[in-house]
């Protein structure tokens, strides 16, 4: 019977030993590579993931301004008068609005109407972009004797949104002291001093 032992090299260690050392070793690889494969999907699928919610944002934030439609609107010019009605003037004058929302708007329509007062369009659009004012033509029929009683004239402007939506906005001009007041006071003088002396 033989006496020598058997000897283990240490330093021969990173070499597999045995066939089952050597599927664990390639099923270790298998898993660090599935790992990395994880972690890049995982990557990915958050950059993708933050883009599309930026994108959502920026969407719900566009229709929000797009919805925010706000005018403002002051009486600045009238030309012209003529009547076919004793002590109806019938002129055309202008407003300047202003687009105090978040979004361009294109003004479609303008109409307003209170006692001895008629306003509308000239039909002419006007594209105002936010914080910009611009003229809008209108025409107008005023009653000497009542147009200026009432402090202000109910108006009701529509407007085309960037998305294609059409919006009502109320908005009330003030017609007493305005320049529409102050350039009618002469031909409403002359009509009421033709009634005072009998027509």
């Amino acid at each position: 019977m033989s006496t020598q032992r058997e000897v283990i090299d240490l330093d021969e260690h990173d070499r597999p030993s045995t066939a089952a050392g050597a599927q664990v070793s390639d099923h270790l690889r298998a898993r660090r590579k599935m790992t990395v494969r994880l972690v890049a999907a995982f990557v990915v699928g958050g950059l993708l993931g933050g883009l599309g919610v930026n994108e959502l944002r920026d969407s719900r934030e566009q229709r929000e301004r797009n919805a925010s439609v706000a005018l403002v609107a002051v009486p600045v010019s009238i030309s012209g008068g003529g009547s076919d009605v004793p002590g109806v003037l019938q002129l055309d004058g202008q407003l300047a609005v202003t687009n105090a929302g978040q979004a361009s708007v294109t003004v479609r329509a303008a109409t307003g109407q209170g006692p001895g007062a008629v306003v509308q369009d000239a039909g002419i659009f006007r594209s105002l972009s936010p914080g910009h004012t611009g003229l809008l033509d209108v025409k107008l029929r005023l009653d000497c004797a009542t147009a200026f009683e009432g402090a202000m004239l109910p108006m009701r402007f529509s407007v085309e949104t960037s998305d294609r939506q059409v919006k009502e906005i109320d908005y009330p001009i003030a017609l007493a002291g305005s320049v529409w007041q102050a350039r009618t006071e002469q031909p409403c003088a002359q009509f009421r001093a033709t009634e005072e002396r009998g027509g």
